[in-house]
């Protein structure tokens, strides 16, 4: 590794880093895990922010710390509560690792968070990334962080395709290892607000002079093609429960998790007798359609007003019981805009943990 070598120009370097500062201390965003450098907080807010944006992560935030406060907590908490409260944000195997690495640190570390990057790659889930992090941000260590963020800067900045080591080397000699934590947070900012992956704002950020691209480098090739898909599914409700089935436990994606039972496509313009019987059910209504994304899936949502075809197993659960189980972000979404869970209002989060 040490022969993959990076030079900025010493110049360049004594300019990015006063400048990227200087506007940091100005233009950054207020987000709540910047209120305090408490370990617990930042590492969620590390995890859930990982492929989730930033507005999309502030409300399971708040909903998360409410629950579980302290890393103590969450160890000892059931993973059906955990991932209860990680539901709507998407890739649950971070919240499995999130709980794993908290029984970790509480049963062999004593309750003591990792100072290192070496001693947070020790934990569940934690990358080279997230170790970097909450090495700098968390506890002042001089060490350099590479995101997406980050590598688009980077490769901005340089007008060169970084990549692999090469682009974390880069990090490093660009690092400011004065001001550690507020250096990776500034770039990783820029990267977000101002050198966005499409129509950079180039007027408004405070690097530009020293830019050696000032705009989107050229495509390296062609994006992922957004396939589209349409998918139908029942929503069963009745005597105050909804009718709801869960996941197998190892299903590649979502496992455990709990959603409305999907149907098939009701066969348009077809006598009573020809269509299937979820379709010819006397309850049968279209509700609503609303669209739905994973990844390069494209979906259109049917939720239809009726029974769940017999063959499905399931469970009916309480309406007042929903928020304490782990539904799919799909299944929380088509609940909402059904009116049987309500958008809750951010609850109050409590102080750092001292």
């Amino acid at each position: 590794m040490n022969s993959v070598r990076y030079k900025w120009p010493p110049k360049l370097r004594s300019q990015f880093r006063k400048r990227l500062l200087s506007w940091y201390d100005a233009s950054a965003r207020k987000l709540p895990w910047r209120e305090s450098r408490d370990p617990y907080r930042v590492w969620l807010s590390e995890i859930m922010l990982q492929q989730t944006q930033v507005a999309a992560v502030i409300e399971h935030y708040h909903e998360f710390l409410r629950r579980f406060p302290t890393v103590e907590k969450l160890a000892a908490a059931r993973e059906a509560g955990v991932l209860a409260a990680w539901s709507g944000l998407g890739y649950y195997r971070r919240a499995r690792m999130l709980h794993a690495a908290a029984k970790v640190i509480m049963q062999e570390l004593g309750g003591e968070f990792p100072t290192t990057a070496e001693g947070w790659r020790e934990l569940p889930g934690i990358g080279r990334y997230t170790s970097a992090a909450m090495a700098s941000i968390a506890f002042d260590q001089a060490v350099a962080v590479v995101d997406g963020n980050v590598g688009r800067v980077l490769q901005r900045l340089s007008g060169e395709r970084l990549a692999g080591e090469k682009l974390w080397r880069a990090a490093e000699e660009l690092f400011d290892r004065e001001h550690p934590g507020d250096f990776n947070q500034a770039l990783m900012e820029l990267g977000a607000t101002v050198c966005r992956p499409r129509a950079p704002a180039c007027l408004s950020c405070p690097v530009m002079e020293l830019c050696a691209t000032r705009g989107e480098m050229p495509a390296s090739g062609k994006a992922a093609r957004q396939k589209k898909r349409e998918i139908h599914y029942a929503l069963d409700r009745r005597g105050g429960k909804v009718f709801l089935v869960r996941r197998a436990p190892d299903a590649r994606l979502m496992a455990g998790m709990w959603e409305l039972p999907e149907i098939p496509a009701p066969v348009p313009q077809a006598s009573e007798k020809q269509l299937p019987r979820v379709a010819r059910n006397d309850k049968g209504k279209l509700l609503f359609t609303l669209r739905h994304s994973i990844t390069v899936t494209d979906y259109a949502v049917r939720v239809w007003r009726q029974s769940a075809p017999p063959a499905v197993h399931g469970k009916s659960i309480a309406v007042n019981r929903l928020d304490r189980i782990a539904l799919t972000g799909l299944a929380r979404k088509i609940l909402r805009k059904a009116g049987v869970i309500a958008a809750k209002s951010r609850p109050p989060v409590p102080g750092p943990h001292p």
